[in-house]
């Protein structure tokens, strides 16, 4: 069979996206195609929970002070939201190619009471506590990914066969090195789990006086237990995770929305605009301001 990086330039040709430059929703609910001719330097970004696969090009993320490579057939399980850093760097003048996988929670909850039901032993799992990996795809995650890049081809195909696709590559996922993350996100009553419903909320209402004390309560843990498991799950503490997330969003609003600085500041959370600004150039290294004028170009 083809490889990633060959079905997903077909996929690209087929469905007129060679000018895309960035995310497309594909004909399969919850996936997604991604495409960039020009990539990136090292800077500031959200990568949202799910499952990414590379086809073509090559990717570092870098997670607090820890960088993570991925290229062709590597995929990431992304447990929950992670405000970090990322590069991206095409090759041969070739532009990166992938796809983006959400993980639907009732689909997650289903297999992984199956698998348990079975008896499945997943100690085999790596116990990592961070959120975002990188895993090299075996022989069946492989050929699952590409049966589902196929099956994109055909609107039949993908109306027929993307949710069986998506489960089993769901399922791929779960039985192997990294599963224990989607696990730990299906046991609802575990730490992981708890922190990671605080998470999504914060990316849901980060505009909201949200304080440490009111979410570690939410998640039923006192607040130096939420503290600890918020920074081993994603190696910052709730605040600077808020920060990071209310910025990140202000840029979109600034870039893609038109938002003047004032105001895109006020939509975030931020009560002094200065303070936003501050803040904002140490972590893009550049100002509201200039974020502006460069959209407007």
């Amino acid at each position: 069979m083809s490889s990633l990086a060959d079905l997903l330039q077909q996929y690209a040709d087929k469905s007129n996206l060679n000018e895309l430059e960035g995310v497309q929703a594909t004909s399969i609910p919850g996936v997604s195609f991604y495409r960039s001719s020009q990539g990136c330097t090292r800077q500031p970004f959200v990568y949202q929970s799910g499952i990414i696969i590379l086809g073509q090009g090559h990717k570092t993320i870098y997670i607090g002070h820890q960088p993570v490579h991925y290229g062709p057939e590597d995929y990431l399980v992304v447990g929950v939201p992670m405000p970090l850093e990322c590069e991206a760097c095409p090759e041969e003048g070739k532009p990166l190619l992938g796809l983006s996988i959400n993980i639907n929670a009732t689909l997650l909850y289903q297999l992984v009471n199956e698998l348990e039901a079975s008896s499945f032993d997943y100690s085999h799992c790596q116990q990592d506590a961070c959120a975002l990996t990188s895993i090299k795809m075996n022989d069946s995650m492989l050929e699952t990914t590409q049966r589902l890049i196929k099956a994109l081809h055909s609107d039949l195909d993908s109306h027929i066969l993307g949710a069986s696709l998506v489960k089993e590559i769901v399922y791929r996922v779960l039985i192997g090195s990294k599963g224990q993350i989607l696990f730990n996100l299906a046991h609802r009553d575990g730490r992981y789990a708890k922190v990671a419903k605080s998470l999504n909320k914060m990316h849901q209402e980060y505009a909201q006086k949200l304080t440490v004390e009111n979410l570690a309560k939410e998640a039923n843990m006192s607040v130096s237990a939420f503290h600890l498991a918020f920074r081993k799950l994603t190696l910052e503490s709730p605040l600077q995770y808020l920060k990071k997330v209310r910025l990140n969003k202000a840029k979109e609003l600034i870039q893609l929305e038109g938002f003047r600085v004032n105001d895109a500041a006020r939509s975030v959370g931020y009560s002094s605009v200065s303070q936003f600004s501050r803040e904002f150039k140490r972590h893009f290294n550049i100002t509201p301001k200039a974020t502006s004028c460069i959209s407007e170009h």
